[in-house]
């Protein structure tokens, strides 16, 4: 468990952790469904995963390891002295996947004691592992232009690189415009935040765009700051404040502070 400094950051109570920062390792958590890897989009989907680990990597400053959800559990994060798991997206709905394989992510999000960081689907699985509803947007109306026909034809959705307007003051907002842009792929959302969440990001689309527990490490964005781009570079600086916030950063692990 971890308890809150003044500045909003956490301080671990994990024995050693602190020491052991310098040479700690993050997850990379892919939980795209076995059956979207059959898809001809496959080769695709994992170079981005393989390239998100590296930009990961380069952004906290930690040796990045990709793993399936499936084999992930506390006992990995004990072994290998993970620092903070980040959980990928996924495209597949969330009734194709056993509960059973989900036993071990749920496991490490329900207990509060690592950093954890969800992207997109992951988010939606945080937000669903601490009691919340998962919802489809809704269908468009009869007649109602479809603005992206390839994906999720039929249903509201958001996809592209279009801002978020940002709800409030926080650490983990530190050093972005108030409307700042990011990758959006989704047509469901979170119904209600879990208790002890707070929002920070919201579109006239969905409202909850990005959750931060008010006392512990997790947080989560509906869209994809990973996939950050030269143009709109907003994501990496929002990643780097959840490595700070959450005391997994650089700069808590080399005394100075990174952009």
């Amino acid at each position: 468990m971890s308890r809150t400094r003044p500045d909003g950051a956490f301080a671990h109570r994990r024995i050693g952790v602190a020491g052991r920062l310098a040479a700690a390792m993050i997850l990379y958590v892919d939980y795209e469904h076995a059956s979207t890897y059959l898809k001809p989009h496959a080769d695709w989907l994992l170079a981005a995963r393989t390239r998100i680990s590296y930009m990961l990597q380069d952004v906290t400053g930690h040796r990045c390891l990709l793993q399936r959800y499936t084999d992930v559990d506390e006992g990995i994060i004990d072994e290998l002295g993970v620092a903070a798991v980040f959980i990928s997206g996924n495209g597949a709905d969330a009734d194709a996947y056993d509960p059973k394989d989900l036993d071990g992510l749920t496991a490490i999000i329900q207990s509060g004691r690592t950093p954890v960081f969800g992207f997109c689907g992951g988010f939606q699985l945080l937000g669903t592992a601490l009691g919340a509803s998962l919802e489809r947007i809704g269908r468009l109306a009869d007649g109602e232009e479809d603005p992206h026909p390839k994906y999720q034809p039929g249903w509201r959705k958001e996809l592209g690189y279009e801002p978020v307007e940002l709800i409030g003051h926080h650490p983990l907002l530190d050093g972005l415009d108030r409307r700042p842009v990011f990758r959006h792929a989704h047509t469901w959302e979170l119904a209600n935040a879990p208790d002890g969440f707070i929002n920070l990001a919201r579109t006239d689309v969905t409202e909850l765009q990005y959750l931060a527990h008010e006392s512990l490490p997790l947080a989560g964005t509906q869209f994809h700051p990973e996939y950050w781009t030269e143009e709109h570079a907003a994501g990496r600086r929002l990643i780097a404040n959840f490595c700070d916030w959450a005391g997994v950063g650089r700069s808590v692990g080399d005394g100075a502070v990174h952009e």
